[in-house]
């Protein structure tokens, strides 16, 4: 990190470096970078739509995969975990064809009447957009539910025994007993699934490669490109990942301060 923070402070192409005059050039830099408001923005909308969505879905499928008389515990469980194993390679290339022009997707909307003509998925910034997140929700929904599916078990029954005596609900029960008790690990998943999407590449490098024209492009993809491809800028690039950490320390700590609420 000591070493980041030196790179930071220095411009150059290459090897070549050497430190910046004034030394925060890099810095001032991000807020002139269109590309990187871009992808700041773009990441935003990755982590305001995908979260809430997700976490909500994976407690959901937790209280689901709790219930004392679902049969096949096991294979649900599995089924619903395995995408977030799955090689990033075989993944992206299976969405790819489901979201290809002439793919899966579109032929069962044309199907159904939904649409006239085939949606090019991939080459649209905001559907683009959509198939990260809908992605993201297919990889990671089950990852979060075995936190919560855990913390399900630690449940104390009494007291959901005693609200259903008292006359509450499932929903009642549900929302008012258990959800409740879930708190602690309710904030660790948020606060992993957010540092998460922060520093999100994989879907992004793989799925759309960032196009079209950087639409969807996360802040860790933009960060790889200037290292890696074009002209590298490590120097530039540094100055990037501090400010991913930046924002992964600011909402993590909103977070922590907001959910965490033990005496």
């Amino acid at each position: 990190m000591l070493q980041a923070l030196i790179l930071s402070l220095q411009t150059g192409r290459g090897t070549r470096l050497q430190f910046a005059d004034p030394l925060w050039s890099n810095y001032a830099r991000l807020f002139e970078d269109d590309i990187f408001r871009l992808t700041l923005m773009t990441t935003g909308i990755y982590l305001v739509v995908q979260v809430p969505i997700m976490l909500i879905l994976a407690l959901v499928l937790a209280n689901l995969l709790n219930s004392p008389t679902l049969r096949a515990k096991g294979f649900w469980r599995t089924a619903i975990f395995l995408p977030c194993a799955i090689g990033l390679v075989s993944y992206s290339l299976v969405f790819r064809t489901l979201f290809a022009n002439d793919g899966p997707v579109n032929d069962l909307l044309q199907g159904l009447g939904l649409i006239a003509d085939p949606i090019n998925w991939l080459g649209q910034p905001e559907t683009a957009r959509l198939v990260i997140i809908i992605g993201l929700l297919w990889r990671w929904t089950g990852y979060n539910m075995v936190f919560l599916l855990a913390a399900l078990q630690n449940v104390d029954r009494s007291t959901i025994e005693a609200a259903r005596i008292d006359g509450a609900n499932a929903w009642q029960t549900f929302w008012r007993v258990t959800v409740p008790q879930l708190k602690p690990m309710i904030l660790l998943c948020a606060i992993m699934s957010t540092n998460g999407t922060l520093q999100l590449f994989d879907e992004s490098w793989a799925l759309t490669q960032g196009g079209p024209a950087y639409s969807s492009m996360s802040m860790a993809h933009y960060l790889f490109e200037l290292s890696f491809h074009k002209n590298p800028n490590f120097g530039y690039a540094a100055a990037v990942s501090y400010a991913i950490l930046l924002l992964v320390a600011i909402l993590a700590a909103i977070q922590m301060k907001i959910g965490d609420k033990r005496d």
